[in-house]
């Protein structure tokens, strides 16, 4: 019986090795340096297609040596007749260290189990990854003062700058960029063109997909058809019936977004209930797919003011004719400043950032009082003019 838990184990060693070995060249992602890798158990949630996988790979890689590091996929079938806990058990027996556990949500036990990992095995970092329609903590109070939970998001206009460029430009927070933007977007420029990548940023670079897939598209709509037959489907339990309308809601969104949504007209054309599309936006936001964004001051966010497309990339998906520059820049401003920031609608200008900071985006000719603007096609800005593509530096 030993002798088949070695074997067993030695198979997960070499499958970690192999997926090591064939790992693409990295690129770099913000997120790596903001984790405190020295937590016990970290959580990170990421949409579907985003890189949640690579970038675990890319962290064994890192800190791997021998079979201290070990990755694991929870849809293996090893977990037919093993659980989290006995694996922990087993890897620690081995010398491991820093067990990296991919997509728990497939495994039904996995946060009882994890909290049994935490109290009894001291010596034993774990690192999980799962869909962001999971609600970690809220769902899982077992957790709760236990689990680090972090958000990664897709490529910012920075890391795909970098890439593209070879350049290695830092990130700045939001007051950084407002105080100091001149100073910053002059640097930057002195170096390179980041106009001369914007476009193609907005088109397909938010996702990885660019780095090794021919078709982006292709590969992006498998990828959203998954998040809704599989992730929404399966943990919000919506039967396998209902998916059509919930795709059908996504279609219609992205064809009109941005929009104020008239909730009895989606619920008449998808043919369901006003509650269940409310229902079925929140799973949408919850997925990365779409944004929704509520009145400054709305306390109950009940109904958002406006619907946005998660990001730019998902708007060309329905939108066989182009997409209005407008619509792209927007749809950008709000991807890129609502990861670490509170986004709503402004009561004067467009967007309210963190309840403090009043943005319009485009090409403005008049600027109100107090009001910055976020401008397209220019490299620097001047005063409260800021370059939009400069706010991709976020993080």
């Amino acid at each position: 019986m030993q002798g088949r838990k070695e074997n067993k184990m030695q198979t997960l060693f070499k499958l970690h090795n192999d997926m090591l070995s064939n790992l693409t060249p990295w690129v770099k992602r913000g997120l790596m340096d903001d984790i405190d890798w020295s937590a016990r158990l970290i959580g990170i949630k990421g949409a579907r297609g985003i890189g949640k996988t690579t970038f675990l790979l890319n962290y064994a890689k890192k800190i791997s040596s021998e079979q201290k590091c070990l990755y694991v996929d929870l849809n293996d079938f090893y977990f037919s007749t093993h659980t989290i806990i006995s694996l922990a058990d087993d890897f620690r027996k081995l010398g491991g260290r820093t067990l990296l556990l991919d997509q728990v949500y497939k495994y039904p036990a996995w946060s009882d189990e994890l909290r049994y990992c935490y109290d009894n095995y001291p010596d034993l970092h774990i690192v999980f990854t799962g869909s962001p329609v999971m609600r970690l903590k809220e769902a899982n109070p077992e957790l709760s003062g236990k689990v680090q939970v972090y958000s990664l998001e897709g490529f910012s206009f920075r890391e795909y700058l970098n890439h593209m460029t070879g350049m290695n430009f830092p990130k700045y927070s939001l007051e950084e960029i407002i105080a100091n933007h001149v100073a910053i977007s002059t640097d930057i420029v002195s170096k390179v063109k980041p106009l001369a990548y914007f476009s193609d940023y907005l088109h397909h670079g938010f996702y990885p997909y660019f780095l090794d897939e021919k078709n982006v598209f292709v590969a992006l709509i498998k990828t959203i058809n998954l998040v809704l037959e599989i992730e929404i489907s399966y943990l919000q339990q919506i039967e396998h019936k209902c998916i059509p309308k919930l795709r059908k809601l996504l279609y219609l969104i992205a064809r009109s977004a941005p929009f104020q949504p008239n909730v009895s007209k989606l619920s008449t054309e998808i043919d369901t209930s006003r509650a269940t599309v409310m229902n079925y936006m929140v799973y949408l936001k919850q997925a990365r797919l779409i944004h929704l964004l509520y009145q400054d001051g709305d306390s109950n966010q009940k109904k958002p003011a406006h619907i946005y497309m998660q990001n730019p990339n998902l708007m060309y998906l329905c939108n066989y004719g182009g997409v209005e520059r407008e619509v792209l820049y927007k749809t950008f401003f709000f991807n890129q400043l609502g990861y670490k920031n509170s986004v709503t609608r402004a009561a004067i200008g467009e967007f309210c950032v963190n309840g403090s900071h009043c943005f319009v985006v485009g090409h403005q000719k008049k600027i109100k009082d107090d009001v910055y603007v976020a401008k397209d096609m220019i490299e620097v800005g001047e005063g409260k003019v800021i370059p939009l593509w400069l706010l991709g530096f976020l993080y």
